[in-house]
């Protein structure tokens, strides 16, 4: 009896063992008695433009590497020469100091869309206004160095250039399709934090009167458009361009969602100006004109508020040549009708210099029609309150 119970303590103690070998060196020899969490796993997406319900990756996917950052520098103001150093010890103590302050530059940011795959981008005036140096960082992490090509001031529109080919360029949308309440992304690089998509719809269109640009007809939207957004793009559900996002309202320097971008339609006008002929070339007449408000409608007797009072003239202009007076007020324009001061700049701008049109005004409660050939407008600086 005691041997058969020796022979079992051996027996268990050597399978023991072997069992703390195996589960030590060979665990996968082992039977597991683990049991996994078992949950429901939505399927992948096989096609590449397949996308979830009531998402926009496609288009965001689609303009995406379209959008660049803009990064400018320019020398930073320097204050008056310090009369010291001429003094030769002054510079020997202070002189590198000095010589190191005014090597410092001034940075600042701002995004951009590329038109053309052989490098012609989109951006604001105001992002590049004052550069010494243009850098554009393209989706794909390469950096290059940007030229000017050309600037629009008064629509706040700058195109670039640099020395790349075969880049991803978008597709513009076509202006009447764009409606109130359409959805829409503002792609950016806000705050410089990095390529960002955010998503809104469409609020108004026409948005004037803001004294933001000479030339007005903005885009608003809520899509949130903040600092580093300027000369991004709003795009369409479908990736398409819609516009170039340009300025917020905000009373603390970040969105409250009323943000504005130049719509397509504008920004195409200006783009092929640049490219044909390096600037853009508008039609001028030479007045000062303000809105007609209810006392003033009521003052010219008139029956409805429509046109524009044309409150001064220029000597010599055009419309001094074709004997517009001050108290006139325009109600046509090369047979298009003249709503208000904002709707009469853009369609005197429209028109070709040297073309002979015809407009017709009110004068002492009657209508005329007087022929005028169109002036060319002058820089922004010498028609700042002149049309």
């Amino acid at each position: 009896m005691r041997k058969l119970w020796l022979i079992f303590a051996q027996t268990v103690t050597i399978s023991l063992a072997a069992l703390f070998v195996v589960q030590l060196f060979y665990p996968q020899l082992l039977p597991s008695h683990n049991k996994s969490l078992v949950v429901k796993e939505a399927p992948t997406n096989t096609t590449e433009n397949s996308a979830q319900p009531g998402s926009y990756s496609v288009a965001a996917k689609a303009a995406m590497p379209s959008v660049v950052n803009i990064f400018t520098s320019k020398k930073a103001a320097q204050s008056a020469e310090n009369p010291f150093m001429d003094d030769p010890l002054f510079r020997h103590f202070f002189g590198e100091q000095q010589d190191e302050q005014q090597s410092q530059r001034e940075n600042s940011l701002g995004s951009g869309v590329i038109v053309n795959s052989q490098g012609l981008i989109l951006t604001n005036h105001h992002v590049i206004e004052a550069a010494d140096e243009i850098e554009i960082a393209l989706a794909d992490g390469r950096t290059v160095p940007a030229r000017v090509v050309g600037t629009d001031p008064e629509t706040d529109l700058a195109l670039l250039k640099v020395n790349v080919r075969n880049l991803p360029a978008i597709t513009f949308a076509q202006q009447e399709n764009i409606s109130v309440g359409d959805v829409v992304l503002a792609i950016g690089n806000p705050f410089g934090v990095g390529q960002t998509v955010t998503q809104g719809i469409i609020s108004a269109l026409g948005r004037n009167h803001l004294g933001i640009n000479t030339f007005e007809n903005f885009i608003q939207t809520d899509a949130p458009i903040n600092p580093g957004n300027s000369g991004g793009a709003l795009i369409d559900t479908n990736g398409n361009l819609v516009g170039i996002n340009s300025a917020i309202y905000s009373r603390s320097g970040g969105s409250m969602g009323i943000g504005f971008a130049i719509p397509v339609s504008l920004v195409k006008q200006v783009m092929e100006q640049i490219i044909r002929q390096g600037s853009v070339t508008r039609g001028w007449i030479g007045i000062e004109a303000q809105d007609i408000t209810p006392e003033l409608a009521e003052s010219f007797h008139m029956k409805q508020i429509r046109g524009s009072l044309i409150a001064g003239v220029l000597r010599g202009g055009p419309a001094d040549k074709a004997g517009l007076r001050p108290g006139d007020i325009l109600l046509e324009i090369d047979s298009r009708e003249v709503i208000d001061s904002s709707t009469m700049l853009n369609v005197i701008s429209s028109l070709k210099p040297e073309k002979k049109v015809t407009v017709k005004i009110a004068r002492n409660q009657k209508e005329m029609t007087i022929p005028i050939v169109i002036g060319k407008r002058p820089k922004p600086e010498l028609a700042r309150n002149e049309e």
